[in-house]
């Protein structure tokens, strides 16, 4: 099934769409049976984090490293409930920079296509300086490559 065509991100950004399958279970839910909003942003992370170790950098190692990559902007807009048992996929899509943050685009569809929630979220990469975190503005060499394999098809 191909998804991407009704993704809401510009062809000029789209070069690299991460993807997450998953179920509504139960504890995703309200007492309606539909999914808890909260649930939105588990996923949002999980498939950031799923993105990262597929590239072989595991968030472990991002932390190892002596990075965080925290959240600094939420947007999500729902637009359909997703309801318990519905099969969802997950599409995300590092966007380029904007200043210090790395913007990621996410879409929520049902098996039917049709987009469930999209949602903006504003990551910083941060660099741990013993009980001082500092914003990273000019990467290594090492993270320019993570992001570029993050945002680039091979």
């Amino acid at each position: 099934m191909n998804h991407k065509k009704n993704l809401p991100i510009p062809e000029s950004f789209r070069k690299k769409i991460w993807q997450l399958n998953k179920t509504v279970l139960p504890q995703h839910t309200d007492y309606a049976g539909v999914m808890w909003h909260g649930a939105y942003l588990l996923w949002l992370e999980e498939a950031r984090v799923e993105a990262l170790s597929t590239v072989g950098f595991p968030y472990d190692l991002v932390i190892n490293k002596g990075y965080e990559l925290p959240v600094v902007k939420i947007d999500i807009e729902y637009l359909r409930p997703l309801r318990c048992c519905d099969e969802v996929v997950v599409e995300s899509c590092l966007l380029p920079r904007n200043g210090p943050r790395w913007p990621w685009h996410t879409v929520f569809y049902t098996t039917r296509s049709t987009i469930a929630c999209h949602a903006m979220v504003d990551l910083v990469l941060v660099k741990i300086e013993g009980p001082k975190r500092r914003i990273v503005r000019h990467l290594s060499p090492e993270m320019s490559q993570l992001f570029d394999v993050l945002q680039n098809e091979d």
